[in-house]
């Protein structure tokens, strides 16, 4: 537990067996349930997660590949169903600090936010380490989204970094996009329950780790991600309560943990008007 508050790490590995053991050593001991979703691997990752010893570790395994965004979605499923309170996303390739996760932890059990997301940017070593070529599209999809979500002061939103209240994950409608373009698709959704979200300081990690990301293939769909998340948004926040829908809201409520230094908590689904 984290600061007697019940955590998960959802941890979506695709052909990740070089990286693996490394990343799930690295998760922190705090970390009750550390849900690892093998998203079709054809390498040595179903063995591994086999022979892993690590406590809390529960594997599951997609037959075939179906996407980063399907696998964390499993594991957000899985992580429920365990009964975590928070629940974290740290990549199988390592490309992650574990040094961070607190940060992201903090907001959410302390009752700041309902999402905490990292940004790379606000690093100092950014421009360093991440590669040029992935900057600049960041910048450009981080400008993008923050039309689409609605979360104008957020940045970096390809960061797959993440912490999310189970509340803000019940509340969420519909399934996310199962590939790359899930973050900003998840942005929109929370913005349409009126989630609070932050973004918190990480460090950006490269250290060889092979992308799965090529420009046609990447920016291509999110453009149509984008699209859709905005128009779902918009749809859900402004046009069904002209139609007497009743509009899925979140409200504050109390702390995640009794000792939390905070007044207000994640957020929960407001009663019908």
């Amino acid at each position: 537990m984290y600061r007697g508050c019940p955590i998960a790490v959802v941890m979506p590995a695709y052909n990740a067996a070089p990286f693996l053991p490394a990343a799930i050593a690295a998760v922190p001991d705090y970390v009750d349930h550390l849900v690892v979703v093998d998203d079709g691997s054809v390498d040595e990752t179903p063995g591994l997660l086999a022979r892993s010893e690590r406590p809390g570790l529960v594997g599951v395994r997609h037959e075939t590949n179906r996407g980063v965004g399907a696998a964390i979605a499993t594991g957000y499923r899985r992580a429920l169903e365990l009964g975590a309170r928070v629940v974290a996303v740290m990549a199988g390739d390592g490309q992650m600090d574990p040094a961070d996760l607190p940060t992201l932890l903090d907001p959410v059990v302390s009752g700041e936010a309902d999402y905490a997301k990292g940004n790379r940017f606000r690093h100092p070593a950014v421009r360093r380490a991440m590669p040029r070529a992935r900057l600049v599209g960041n910048v450009a999809l981080s400008l993008l989204t923050k039309v689409t979500s609605g979360y104008h002061r957020l940045f970096d939103s390809q960061c797959g970094y993440t912490a999310i209240s189970r509340a803000a994950l019940l509340a969420i409608e519909g399934r996310l996009f199962s590939r790359y373009g899930y973050p900003n698709d998840l942005l929109a959704r929370l913005r349409a329950v009126d989630a609070r979200v932050v973004d918190v300081p990480v460090r950006p990690v490269y250290e060889g780790q092979p992308s799965g990301i090529r420009l046609w293939t990447v920016l291509y769909p999110i453009l149509f991600v984008l699209l859709g998340s905005m128009l779902r948004r918009l749809w859900r926040q402004r046009l069904r309560p002209l139609f007497g829908m009743p509009r899925v809201r979140l409200r504050a409520a109390p702390p995640l943990v009794p000792d939390a230094d905070r007044t207000a908590d994640h957020l929960l689904p407001a009663p019908p008007p």
